[in-house]
């Protein structure tokens, strides 16, 4: 290949970054490399120059990740996955069309294809965690091993609100890596990432524990992140975060970054989460979650100042259900919750994220502001349905099913309950609800997921008026 001229080599460079210098070829310096040769002493001629460092300096060894790493990189693999998506064009569908402009058959669909990262956690089973974006909706996993033997993969689940998914293989020899407590790491702690960065195959990066317990990012669903200035970029989700031991501490899973490449602020799922996740989907194929049954919205500056609080950290219990783990525990309407099994609630978003991360049937210390004195409560958190048949809630919507909203829907900041079927002939049939109308609304109540249409017509209402989304439109719907 030709050399690039000085200035289209910088030009490229300053618009493509790191990226463009992938694609520079060296000019051939050898001949001249040669010439220069001929005048230098000997000893400079055979003595190549070494970059390393050696390996001890006044007797003392230098430290190195390389052991560690040996045992390490067998466990982290790369992960393809492709989905079949089906294109509509009514043009090259209509068989008139086509011989009448001679077009010929045209494919009418397309396969899109994800790549990540992924780790291997027993390797009698052949389980390996990754992330349930790289794997979502996929019709096809391919699993490259460190060796680079190729396998293909078959999915055991996956939970989108904390992007965890399970892939099972079948192969052997593999090497699996032991989970670590992520409840012992600390800010400081030395991390290592190993995954597969824009497909270029296996790399490994280091550096610290940034903070722990990261919450609040936008769509990301249920979330107590690792952060780390361990560079991580696009392939390195599901990959592997260790510590020092060549532990599993994290799951990689998102960066905060304006380039979308590496700026030093990486998010890892911590290890205990994702060891949770894997059981339930072993067990039971998805995660099942509890409810607090509440209904909290953040604090305002008036808020603060009628309840004479101290800061407006914090979510206000705006609604507590009927029968519901949080009215058992004894928390009140007016309650402001500040912290949930130790971790701060700084708004209403915060509690929700609190709730779907707490365990089902396992006693949550809820820290709470009541008429200026703070009380805590525990609670045991109870299953939370994710469908239920219409003519449960009341009569008027018999026929219908409803379901929760989906997490990835949830993740947007999107709330209701979606009617995912209706009988014909029913009564819900007869009021003209249709499958995939979305209850926003109750009689002007905002209604956030099942258990919140459930209490709000707890009391049988005689009048049952919905706030549908439907399509494109937004309307009301009275039912008889």
């Amino acid at each position: 290949m030709r050399p690039i001229a000085s200035f289209a080599a910088l030009l490229l460079a300053a618009t493509l970054g790191g990226l463009a210098a992938v694609h520079f070829t060296a000019p051939d310096l050898s001949a001249r490399a040669d010439r220069r040769a001929a005048a230098l002493p000997l000893e400079m001629v055979a003595s190549p120059a070494r970059a390393a460092l050696p390996p001890e300096i006044a007797g003392q060894a230098l430290p190195s990740l390389a052991p560690m790493l040996r045992t390490v990189t067998p466990a982290v693999v790369s992960i393809q996955s492709k989905h079949v998506v089906r294109v509509s064009n009514p043009l090259a569908s209509d068989p008139f069309f086509r011989q009448f402009f001679g077009i010929p058959d045209m494919p009418q669909e397309r396969v899109e294809q994800a790549l990540g990262s992924g780790v291997v956690v027993d390797a009698q089973r052949g389980l390996i965690l990754t992330n349930n974006h790289v794997v979502e909706a996929a019709d096809g996993i391919t699993v490259t091993l460190a060796d680079g033997r190729t396998v293909e993969g078959q999915m055991v689940g996956a939970d989108p609100g904390t992007d965890i998914a399970l892939v099972r293989i079948h192969a052997d020899g593999l090497s699996a890596l032991k989970i670590a407590d992520s409840n012992q790491l600390q800010v400081g702690d030395f991390v290592v990432a190993v995954g597969n960065p824009f497909g270029l195959g296996q790399t490994v990066t280091s550096g610290i524990v940034s903070a722990l317990g990261r919450s609040g990012l936008q769509g990301l669903g249920y979330q107590n992140l690792i952060q780390t200035d361990a560079s991580i970029n696009p392939g390195n989700s599901g990959g592997a975060l260790v510590n020092l031991r060549g532990e599993l501490v994290g799951i990689n899973r998102a960066i905060y970054s304006p380039t979308g490449s590496s700026v030093g602020i990486g998010f890892a799922i911590p290890s205990d989460l994702a060891q949770d996740v894997m059981h339930q989907l072993l067990a039971n194929g998805k995660v099942v979650r509890g409810s607090l049954g509440v209904e909290a919205q953040d604090l305002n500056d008036r808020i603060v100042r009628g309840l004479r609080l101290a800061s407006s950290r914090g979510a206000l219990v705006s609604r507590v259900y009927p029968g519901s783990a949080a009215q058992a525990a004894g928390v009140q309407v007016g309650d402001v919750v500040t912290a949930v099994n130790g971790d701060p609630v700084v708004d209403s978003r915060a509690l929700r994220n609190a709730e779907g991360l707490a365990p089902v049937g396992k006693p949550v210390v809820i820290n709470v502001l009541r008429d200026g004195r703070a009380l805590t409560l525990t609670a045991s958190l109870k299953v939370q349905a994710d469908k239920l048949a219409g003519g449960r809630v009341d009569a008027r919507l018999q026929g219908a099913t409803l379901d929760d909203l989906p997490d990835a829907l949830k993740q947007k900041g999107l709330n209701g309950v979606i009617v995912s079927q209706v009988a014909p002939g029913s009564r819900a049939y007869a009021n003209s609800l249709q499958a995939g109308d979305l209850i926003a609304q109750v009689n002007g109540a905002d209604v956030r997921d099942l258990a919140a249409l459930q209490a709000a017509l707890a009391g049988k209402p005689t009048r049952l008026q919905l706030t549908l989304v439907r399509g494109q439109m937004v309307g009301t719907l009275s039912l008889q």
